[in-house]
């Protein structure tokens, strides 16, 4: 008699077995490619809010705020309220993260004046319910991209990301709290019309992070 065999034939796997994927990092020109698409998708929504009057949550709606209150240009401000928070990326993600988050930063201050120079979306007029829904949710999109290429827009980012590694507490409610506080303080830069209008904007923003980035079902790094 042949002897048996030492291994037991496929058909003898039981239907319940689960086979784990195997995550695959994301290669440089994906990373690059992805963090560019991001870029583009979040500059976008945030020229949107920005022609509309509108403000946003994180550090961007408060580029936004100050933007309002002062007169100087987004693009500036943008930058400058991010410095801060590099710090803590450092310490807490390290220098590829920090390097990255620094990179998709300028880009998105660059592309957002591209925006608004004639002949591209200067001078572009939208109704603030539609810049403020659509815009939000275009910045919602762009800011999961780059969650998934392993860099942020800084600021309140870096603290909600490092909150939900540390304590499973997901990223899109800790950016909802401290976007609501944003929206709040915009009452003393907008009609208060505005400001509801903006609310309405945010919710939806942090509740597309919450349903589309949750890491334990992305594979990708």
């Amino acid at each position: 008699m042949p002897a048996a065999s030492a291994s037991a034939p496929a058909s003898a796997v039981t239907p319940d077995a689960v086979v784990t994927p195997v995550p695959h990092r994301h290669t440089p020109l994906e990373d690059v490619v992805g963090l560019i698409t991001g870029s583009v998708l979040v500059s976008l929504g945030l020229y949107m809010l920005h022609a509309a009057g509108v403000v946003t949550g994180g550090t961007a709606g408060l580029a936004l705020l100050v933007g309002y209150l002062t007169g100087l240009p987004y693009p500036v401000i943008f930058v400058l309220v991010n410095l801060p928070f590099f710090v803590v990326a450092v310490r807490r993600k390290g220098w590829s993260f920090t390097l990255r988050t620094a990179g998709t930063i300028v880009l998105v201050a660059v592309l957002s004046a591209v925006y608004g120079l004639p002949g591209v979306l200067g001078g572009l007029e939208l109704h603030p319910l539609f810049a403020s829904l659509v815009g939000n949710l275009v910045v919602g999109v762009g800011v999961v991209v780059i969650f998934r290429h392993r860099s942020s827009l800084g600021g309140f980012n870096i603290a909600a990301l490092v909150l939900q590694e540390r304590t499973g507490f997901r990223a899109g409610y800790t950016l909802m709290v401290l976007d609501g506080l944003v929206v709040l303080g915009s009452l003393f830069a907008v009609e208060p019309l505005l400001v509801l209008v903006s609310a309405l904007g945010v919710v939806v923003l942090n509740v597309s992070l919450v349903l589309n980035h949750r890491p334990e079902r992305y594979l990708g790094y």
